[in-house]
């Protein structure tokens, strides 16, 4: 991942925020916040805390004001990982290098877990205190978050991927599948660090919404080339797994340096949604160039 100090005071505030929301592993019901904390602390990059950061800082939004949307955005993606792992998704044993959830405690656990974890997502865009916006920024932020994690956003996506399963889907098909899959929540991501700035306008939302539809899709495309060249130590989870299951992905459609081409076309096309931003935006650059040079 890439450092720097500006990103250690990000990554400091997310664990923060989290230790701020997530019940103490003492109170009860103790096995079910024992469940959420391990999921949730469970390490990973924290790529979409970083771009609420990001695009945030793009707009001169106060750090302070965005702790509590990345904290609400990654338990969204945690409650996610945690219902994609189990026996009837895509049944994993490994997650960010340690057992998945179900694993380390049980399946029906786990379903709890992510759902408690998407309900508190919501709670806190709702009861957040430290978020400067007015009612209405906040409505839409909840409306962002809401339809990136339904049918038509994460939801969807996994449903079409668990459909198309053995199956040979053209390019447009595939990027539909990751769009909703992968590329709805980045680009909430995005939206949610441009809803905090009050001063924000329609034309530079939409600009980081072409980044964040970028960006979404050439994060898909590198996971798919690092379950062909990464290795299971390094990735956190099972390697080769998407191929194990016959899922389609972006190498088997275009092979690897057809795929690596794509990737590299999005990143560029991500960094000329950011032309109209001035320096401030340079960390929303730096992510997307890491995005497709990860090896995890």
């Amino acid at each position: 991942m890439i450092d720097s100090p500006e990103l250690q005071e990000y990554r400091s505030r997310i664990e923060a925020a989290f230790e701020r929301w997530l019940p103490p592993a003492d109170t009860h019901p103790e096995r079910l916040h024992q469940a959420m904390r391990y999921a949730a602390l469970n390490g990973g990059k924290q790529v979409r805390p970083l771009l609420v950061y990001a695009s945030g800082k793009a707009l001169g939004v106060p750090v302070e004001t965005l702790d509590d949307p990345a904290c609400a955005v990654e338990f969204i993606h945690v409650f996610s990982l945690v219902h994609d792992d189990l026996p009837a998704m895509d049944d994993d044993d490994l997650r960010r290098g340690k057992p998945t959830c179900h694993k380390m405690f049980d399946d029906a656990t786990a379903i709890l877990a992510g759902d408690a974890l998407q309900s508190l997502a919501f709670y806190i865009l709702s009861r957040s205190d430290r978020m400067v916006v007015s009612t209405q920024r906040r409505l839409e932020m909840l409306e962002t978050l809401s339809f990136a994690s339904g049918s038509r956003g994460m939801a969807g996506g996994q449903a079409i991927d668990i459909a198309s399963e053995g199956k040979k889907l053209d390019l447009a098909e595939l990027e539909n599948m990751h769009i909703h899959k992968t590329g709805t929540l980045i680009r909430a991501s995005v939206r949610l660090g441009a809803l905090s700035s009050p001063e924000a306008d329609p034309d530079q939302i939409r600009l980081l919404d072409r980044y964040a539809k970028c960006i979404g899709l050439s994060y898909q495309i590198q996971d798919d080339i690092l379950d062909v060249e990464g290795d299971t130590a390094t990735l956190g989870k099972t390697q080769g797994s998407d191929l194990a299951r016959g899922k389609p992905t972006y190498p088997a459609l275009m092979g690897i340096e057809g795929a690596r081409r794509r990737a590299r076309e999005l990143h560029e096309e991500s960094l000329e949604s950011l032309t109209a931003f001035d320096q401030r935006a340079d960390l929303l650059r730096q992510l997307s160039r890491y995005i497709v040079e990860r090896s995890s």
